[in-house]
């Protein structure tokens, strides 16, 4: 069938439609033209509005800075962020002139006694809500990727994040899932309405890439898809495959022609191998991936974010069938993680929060760790790794120079004891120290 009969006005034309309607119901006070003056909004800017404010000035003061990529560790130091960007940190001498030139009056959070790390990258997370959104950036996650939404809520979380930066984790958005049976995604978008007549799906080449297409055309960053069923529920066998190698890579070509990487969840070691062939930008969960294919995602390039966090919570769970499959899969992926590591392929830290239930993103560095990696590399899973895979690597992962004014405050020391990166004593994003 024939995907684009009858469709919907582009995304562009439609905003403009629903932004009139909501300047008409709010008396008209924040814009003047309606639909005209909505299509002149620059890409990325809410209408009437002008651009996001810059973000927070402060200094973080007195604590013992570690910076994860040269593992460097600075006591008594200080953080000078202006406008949400930082603009030195170090010791205090390195950071004299910075300080120096900061405007009067100035707040200042006072570290002493504790250790102060950049903001954490939660690389696979789920948020559907304001308050998952509040709790995930208070656990210390300021930057995040989506692991996606059933409703584009990540996209609305991304510019929530813009305005309002403590309330909300910067967001790397992935939109609507790319998997056979869209449920009641399918409600998501106008567009995703003829799907409702394909007998097996979304399976066909043509439909893959028109669910890619409005995805990129609603503004998501990434794509996400899938190769197995999922292991979270337990009529499902998680080591069925979805989606053949064909198919994934026409999501992965579909995603690329637009600029966009893939990530993929993946169990089954064919199913593994499957994905990373394919293209795919990042494995998800991978708890069955072969030697043979981790060489191929170091010789690729490809991440491997295996959400620890999530396959140690259904060893937890009260279903028996999903307990025991959390208990069989646990130690196969940590020894994958351990084998991954082992042969420098890059692990990324990801909670696969999702539920209303938010896991602090910090867990997954003990995990990390737990698997077999040195305290610095488990930190580094949720800083500099993290933000390289998620296209951040000059913006997030470090207090350095230029980078984004997002950090942590610890208690104790995280590389004599990462489980204190679980709850961090402050939370600052984009240079705002958020609440609790």
């Amino acid at each position: 069938m024939c995907l684009d009969h009858h469709q919907p006005p582009p995304s562009h034309v439609a905003r403009r439609g629903v932004l009139a309607t909501a300047m008409a119901l709010a008396g008209g006070s924040l814009l003047a033209g309606t639909a005209e003056a909505a299509g002149r909004t620059p890409e990325g800017e809410a209408p009437g509005t002008g651009p996001a404010p810059s973000g927070g000035t402060l200094v973080i003061d007195g604590g013992t800075l570690l910076d994860p990529l040269t593992g460097e560790v600075t006591a008594d130091s200080v953080v000078v962020i202006m406008d949400g960007t930082v603009r030195a940190a170090g010791s205090r001498d390195a950071t004299r002139r910075a300080r120096a030139a900061l405007p009067a009056g100035v707040s200042t959070v006072a570290a002493h006694g504790r250790w102060v790390l950049p903001g954490l990258v939660d690389a696979h997370i789920h948020i559907n809500s304001l308050s998952e959104a509040g709790t995930a950036l208070r656990l210390g996650a300021t930057s995040v990727r989506s692991g996606s939404t059933t409703f584009y809520q990540d996209i609305a979380v991304r510019e929530l994040a813009r305005w309002a930066p403590d309330r909300a984790p910067r967001m790397r958005a992935a939109g609507i899932f790319v998997t056979p049976d869209l449920g009641d995604t399918i409600l998501a978008d106008p567009r995703l309405a003829p799907l409702a007549r394909l007998k097996d799906g979304v399976r066909s080449a043509e439909a893959l890439r028109h669910v890619v297409d409005v995805n990129l055309d609603r503004g998501a960053d990434v794509v996400k898809t899938r190769v197995n069923d999922r292991a979270g529920v337990p009529d499902q066998d998680p080591l069925r495959q979805v989606y053949n190698r064909e198919q994934l890579a026409t999501v992965v070509a579909a995603a690329r022609r637009r600029g966009a990487g893939v990530l993929c969840h993946s169990y089954s070691e064919q199913g593994c191998r499957d994905a990373v062939l394919a293209g795919i930008r990042s494995l998800e969960h991978g708890v069955f991936v072969a030697e043979d294919t981790l060489h191929e995602m170091r010789r690729r390039g490809t991440y491997f974010t295996p959400t620890l966090t999530a396959i140690a919570g259904l060893a937890e769970s009260d279903d028996p069938v999903l307990a025991a499959r959390g208990r069989a899969f646990l130690p196969v992926l940590r020894q994958a993680v351990r084998a991954a590591h082992d042969m420098g392929v890059p692990l990324a830290a990801g909670t696969d929060s999702a539920g209303g239930q938010i896991d602090p993103i910090g867990g997954e560095v003990v995990q990390m760790h737990q698997a077999g990696l040195p305290a610095l590399d488990a930190i580094r899973t949720a800083t500099t790794t993290a933000a390289t895979l998620t296209g951040l690597s000059r913006s997030a992962g470090r207090l350095a120079q230029g980078f984004r004014g997002d950090a942590v405050l610890l208690a104790g020391n995280p590389l004599e004891d990462v489980a204190t990166l679980k709850t961090p004593s402050a939370v600052i994003g984009n240079g705002v120290l958020v609440g609790t």
